[in-house]
């Protein structure tokens, strides 16, 4: 081969590094201008694919959709909350998610929210990148995959990360296009924080935390509980917004990889467009989307607190040639600064303690280091004995 068949190192670096800045601007750009292939950066291992049949199902019931347990929350203000209760109980515990319908938020709300998250993503790519941060830990910020500076392999997905509360203080750092973005993301914002004490409490109840009729150490549970809710009363809240552009090869990469939510509730609203896949008995199945309905689930968090017993689970998000999909989740902790651990009324000889302590600069460092998909940070906190 002669010399000047060969492209210099210095060459082949700038074109690296002119597709590592394609790619950083995020999908939604690759596909407004045209993309007719996915990237080699895009492309999973063989064995990673979506399409891949789990080794002890080969009959490929990965593939079949899912109707999770439907929680209907005008029922827990009613006189059957005690078996809508149980039902909530056994959600948590056998799929670790569940749809909640007839949750009282007004419809022009939630229509609003997806609505003005597309705008926002149909901005053009210089308004968007205003909000562009390498720092996982700023309160607005707009990326591209699951977790950019770690992966290295990146994911379909576009996304707008706000952090909710204090609200006040962190408003005025909200994106101000589209002009009524931050009209509708605060009526959003406040209507699921209040769904989410909500939830909180019937989960508690659920758990056995907070019974009816008490003895005097009761009452004293129960007082320790009252304060955990007050703490859930100004706990962290974190909205994302995902825009999956259509994909031209969809079989090759992921909308999410793999992972668990390190919060103690996460509520996803979603579009109709099918994408979000649960692990459920070792296979991958399809959530069958409700219009107008939250898909909630446990997150690590809640694992933690419930002593293992309410299960955080593995999903991960598909994504099509056709159709843009839209989600908004809203995810729900303790304060940032608050110490998470077993509620140690769930601790017994016959359940001894699974959990250390853990809290959110703890779960930063974690993804600052390594890949945080799967369940690793949950397993880093798992005691061993």
């Amino acid at each position: 081969m002669s010399p000047g068949m060969v492209m210099p190192v210095e060459s082949r670096k700038a074109d690296y590094d002119s597709l590592e800045t394609q790619y950083q601007k995020g999908v939604k750009h690759l596909y407004d201008n045209g993309i007719e292939h996915v990237p080699r950066k895009y492309i999973l291992p063989a064995s990673e694919r979506p399409n891949v049949v789990n080794e002890r199902s080969r009959d490929a019931t990965n593939h079949v959709n899912l109707k999770l347990p439907i929680i209907d929350f005008s029922e827990l203000q009613g006189p059957n909350r005690s078996q809508v209760l149980t039902s909530l109980a056994s959600a948590c515990e056998n799929y670790g998610f569940f749809q909640l319908v007839n949750h009282g938020i007004p419809h022009e709300i939630i229509s609003n929210m997806v609505d003005v998250s597309k705008r926002f993503f149909e901005l053009p790519f210089s308004e968007r990148e205003k909000y562009m941060s390498a720092d996982i830990g700023s309160p607005v910020r707009y990326g591209t995959s699951y977790n950019q500076t770690n992966d290295g392999v990146f994911c379909w997905r576009d996304f707008l990360k706000l952090v909710c509360h204090p609200l006040p203080d962190l408003l005025p750092h909200w994106p101000s296009s589209p002009l009524d973005f931050r009209k509708l993301a605060v009526r959003y914002v406040k209507e699921v924080k209040f769904l989410f004490l909500m939830l909180v409490d019937a989960i508690l109840e659920s758990l056995g935390l907070m019974n009816k009729k008490k003895t005097t150490e009761e009452d004293e549970d129960e007082d320790e509980i009252k304060e955990i809710l007050k703490e859930f009363e100004d706990g962290s809240q974190l909205m994302v917004m995902n825009c999956y552009p259509p994909c031209p090869q969809p079989d090759l990469t992921l909308g999410m990889p793999p992972h668990s939510d390190y919060g103690f509730l996460t509520l996803l609203l979603q579009d109709e467009v099918k994408g979000l896949q649960i692990q459920h008995k070792e296979n991958w199945v399809t959530v069958e989307p409700i219009p107008g309905s939250f898909v909630v689930n446990v997150g690590d968090h809640l694992e933690i607190f419930s002593n293992g017993r309410y299960k955080s689970v593995l999903h991960r998000v598909l994504v099509n040639s056709m159709n843009y999909r839209i989600s908004v989740a809203s995810l729900h902790s303790l304060p940032f600064k608050s110490k998470v651990q077993p509620c140690p009324k769930l601790i017994s000889e016959t359940n001894p303690r699974r959990y250390m302590d853990t809290d959110f600069a703890t779960f930063l460092d974690y993804i600052k280091s390594r890949d945080s998909t799967k369940k690793s940070f949950l397993q880093s906190r798992k005691l061993t004995s």
